[in-house]
């Protein structure tokens, strides 16, 4: 008789008794009942031009979407989001994925993922308020709004290390041109890297920008030999094999690309240190891998580099809807509008609505009350009576407190999932990146409150 030291593996997963496990499981079954998140999830990817589930790494529409919230609840990234998918019999079996299923790699998990739009997402994200409101985690009467900032994947910005980037990315372009065409390319990035070292470790003013005058001049001239390596690709493309051909193209593409933002580089840089002129943040650049991004500043706090986030949250925290502005516009701008969305999220215009001090004016206090809202409440209000906010003062301190929630709620956006720095590239997926955070937080509320 053949002696056992463990008995034999079982072929069916069974849950494991861990609160994170069930959490999963009511996720999962709440995503069961709401089949139209699943239909926005695959007309997105389709749309994208993405193939749901067909070929040997294509996840499912709802294997994506899945794993997505993963991610994002975990704060893997892909390597690791591929390995614990693949490890996991937990995760395999919330993500849909069979015990002797293969797992996709990391490269098609990214490439399916980043594929949501941020408009399927939003879809997504008002089809779970909705349900929400269905199943009483929250009543949508009273609404918090305020302001935060995610930063994009960028280094600290300084007119010296935005021209060393230009310097070294176009070489690197260009060097890979001239290993297709074989023309000659000067390479100067061993002299901007000296000079930008120089900079950083000069003793005055005058050293200073000496220093960046020759770093200005050799910036210009790596621009100015890329552009013609573009050109010459262009020139040698009808000639050259198909795959060569669209290499030759993306390549030149990216010249063009990196050399319209080194061109902004050089005339702010020449602005600000040369000629000494202060320039407003909407005509800078801080980064030319992520151009979009904005530069944040609050009150005399700290600079930020990203983009500026208007949130609205219920009493529950649940994420009633997120906007994702241009720019740093003043909060007193965005409260109209944000009352306006939640309405029409909601369906009806809440009860109640509470802002901080920054979104303060009468304006704003009669415009939406012309909407429908009864009680209007800022932390801070100064000039505008509180008779003319709400219906007493008890109601007034009540609303103010209630404002101050929403601070937890962001906090634990940035703390647990991932809300505090975006690492995707591109506005859109910024976007989408944040819709994300906000999707996976409104599962995890609904399900907790439905635990309660």
């Amino acid at each position: 008789m053949r002696t056992m030291l463990h008995p034999q593996t079982s072929l069916v997963y069974v849950a494991v008794p861990h609160e994170h496990s069930r959490e999963l499981a009511s996720i999962s079954a709440l995503l069961d009942s709401e089949p139209g998140v699943v239909r926005l999830v695959h007309d997105a990817l389709v749309s994208a031009g993405a193939k749901p589930g067909t070929g040997r790494e294509a996840p499912t529409a709802e294997q994506v979407l899945r794993c997505m919230l993963v991610k994002q609840m975990h704060g893997f990234t892909y390597r690791e989001l591929e390995f614990h998918v693949a490890d996991s019999v937990t995760f395999r079996a919330f993500c849909r994925f069979g015990q002797q299923e293969g797992c996709p790699s990391k490269s098609a998990l990214q490439r399916n993922i980043k594929s949501l739009s941020p408009e399927c997402l939003e879809a997504v994200n008002q089809l779970l308020v909705t349900r929400a409101l269905t199943e009483r985690v929250d009543n949508g009467n009273k609404v918090r709004v305020d302001c935060t900032v995610t930063e994009t994947n960028i280094h600290e910005p300084t007119d010296s290390s935005l021209l060393w980037d230009c310097v070294r990315v176009l070489s690197r372009l260009a060097n890979e041109g001239r290993e297709m065409n074989g023309l000659t390319f000067e390479d100067h990035t061993k002299v901007a890297k000296r000079r930008t070292v120089a900079i950083l470790n000069a003793k005055s003013p005058e050293q200073r920008q000496e220093l960046y005058r020759d770093l200005i001049k050799v910036t210009s001239r790596v621009r100015s030999d890329a552009l013609r390596m573009a050109a010459a690709l262009g020139e040698s493309l009808p000639t050259a094999d198909i795959l060569d051909r669209l290499r030759a193209e993306q390549t030149a593409a990216e010249i063009e690309h990196f050399g319209n933002l080194a061109e902004q580089v050089i005339w702010q840089t020449e602005r600000r240190v040369m000629l000494g002129e202060s320039l407003p943040p909407s005509e800078k650049i801080v980064s030319i891998f992520e151009p979009h991004t904005d530069i944040i500043k609050k009150d005399r706090r700290d600079v930020s580099y990203g983009h500026k986030l208007c949130l609205s949250t219920g009493a529950s925290n649940l994420v009633i809807d997120v906007v994702v502005e241009d720019g740093n516009p003043a909060d007193s701008t965005l409260a109209v509008r944000m009352a306006r969305r939640a309405s029409a999220i909601l369906g009806a215009p809440p009860r109640q609505m509470a802002f901080d001090g920054g979104f303060s004016s009468k304006q704003n206090v009669a415009d939406i009350k012309e909407l429908g809202v009864r009680d209007v409440a800022f932390s801070k209000s100064p000039g505008i009576a509180i008779e003319e906010m709400v219906k007493d003062r008890r109601v007034y301190r009540a609303l103010r407190n209630f404002r101050a929630g929403i601070e937890a709620g962001i906090s634990w956006l940035k703390r647990a999932l991932g809300l505090t720095r975006c690492n995707w590239k591109g506005l859109e997926a910024f976007k989408s990146y944040v819709w994300s955070a906000v999707i996976t937080a409104n599962l995890l509320t609904i399900v907790r409150r439905a635990a309660c």
